[in-house]
């Protein structure tokens, strides 16, 4: 099933030995933010606050005097997702305030008739925001926005931020602070709303799906440094009907993981990620997995809102897939919360090293694109700087769950293209 491993220089999941060789080209801390470029950014921001339980931190629109366009920052802990709309082109935009240097109402435009709702900046916090620009540059990097210093007009207090392209559409988007502690980034005005979380922490990996796997893996290792972590062909995750590759990238901390997925061809059904990639009009960001501490308890939460403007979940696998998770986790979760997990929907997977449990959104908009994970991981924990904390990409990414996301996924595909009506 799939490309010939050898071809493709993929070994698969069974035969890749993780190493880190901490040869991250510049100083990376964590995720900083993600941006989304829409239609309509208003009432975006809102629907993904309700059913995520974020709150909004900071804006940018003709009410702090940018004529160009809207943007909104939403925020639970470390997760910071910004969603940004372009102002008609006939509007006067002299004198316009805009917080995003080089910002282009065409290009934002286009970019939403191609893709739709979809995510155009991977935020990513670096010691130098110039350094990391120039260093990727030089390793073959396509540069997107040379380095800017952002000013805040109120405090005097700076932000460095510059851009590379990812892939597709998408870009890298590097932020340094120099000396900046306001909420999200220079020239947003702080917005007062009620914080509200329902346990989100941060984002903990982005995925995305290209046509070329091994091209997209070598280009982004190469100006960022970043070392394989894990990787996945047909043969571990697949179904008897689809499948695809993909591998993992990762910082040197591994707090910074960029999964990158490409379709596997031949199979009965077209693979979800060729499916992804017709609707988006190319690669792009498949989905976001934002970690929580407690799963159960944050889920809860998100199901309340699915049918009050929150957003839906992939259907739960079948009562045979609880009925022998004891035998495939051992005693890592008590017989209640397997329950819970039953009843929520949650899957479960471990490696080497820890558990993980994760459910999916289905799309968040019209196109069967982009969606959501939402994963608590555990295990793993060990000592940096005094401190508790743990490993990042602990318990995996899900591999014993692949088969059962796919084919929960086919069955939801089957109903767009109307193939299970009667």
């Amino acid at each position: 099933m799939g490309l010939d491993k050898e071809g493709s220089e993929l070994v698969g999941f069974n035969n890749f030995i993780r190493n880190n060789p901490m040869t991250d080209r510049f100083k990376v801390q964590r995720f900083h933010h993600v941006e989304f470029w829409c239609g309509d950014a208003s009432n975006t921001w809102r629907r993904f606050a309700w059913g995520l339980g974020m709150h909004l931190v900071a804006k940018s629109d003709q009410t702090t005097g940018n004529q160009t366009y809207c943007s909104y920052a939403i925020q639970s802990n470390e997760l910071v997702f910004a969603f940004t709309a372009p102002y008609s082109s006939k509007i006067d935009q002299t004198g316009s305030r805009m917080p995003h240097p080089g910002f282009s109402s065409d290009e934002a435009r286009q970019f939403f008739t191609s893709h739709g709702l979809a995510v155009r900046a991977v935020g990513v916090l670096v010691d130098d925001a110039v350094e990391a620009f120039r260093s990727s540059v030089e390793n073959g990097a396509i540069g997107v926005l040379e380095p800017a210093v952002l000013i805040d007009e109120h405090t005097g207090e700076k932000a460095l931020i510059s851009e590379v392209k990812l892939y597709g559409d998408v870009v890298l988007r590097y932020v340094s602070s120099d000396g900046y502690d306001g909420p999200f980034l220079p020239n947003y005005e702080p917005a007062e709303s009620m914080p509200i979380s329902y346990g989100l922490l941060r984002l903990d990996h982005a995925v995305g799906n290209v046509y070329n796997l091994m091209e997209a893996i070598k280009h982004i290792a190469t100006f960022t440094g970043f070392h394989d972590f894990a990787e996945f062909t047909a043969d571990d995750v697949g179904t008897a009907e689809s499948g695809l590759n993909s591998k993992v990238l990762a910082s040197n901390n591994e707090m910074v993981l960029l999964p990158v997925n490409e379709p596997t061809y031949g199979t009965k059904r077209k693979s979800q990620i060729q499916t992804y990639l017709e609707h988006n009009e190319g690669p792009g960001l498949q989905h976001l997995a934002l970690i929580c501490t407690d799963i159960f308890s944050t889920l809860k939460e998100l199901r309340m809102r699915t049918q009050i403007g929150g957003f839906d979940f992939m259907p739960s696998p079948p009562p045979t897939y609880y009925k022998e998770l004891p035998n495939r986790v051992g005693s890592i979760l008590t017989a209640e919360q397997v329950k819970q997990c039953e009843d929520l929907g949650i899957l479960v997977d471990k490696d080497d090293q820890g558990v993980l449990l994760q459910i999916f959104t289905k799309p968040v908009g019209d196109r069967p694109t982009l969606f959501v994970e939402i994963i608590q991981r555990v295990g793993c924990m060990h000592v940096d700087n005094g401190e508790i904390v743990q490993k990042g990409g602990c318990g995996g990414f899900g591999k014993g769950n692949f088969s059962a996301l796919f084919k929960s996924i086919e069955d939801y595909e089957k109903t767009l293209d109307g193939s299970t009506r009667q």
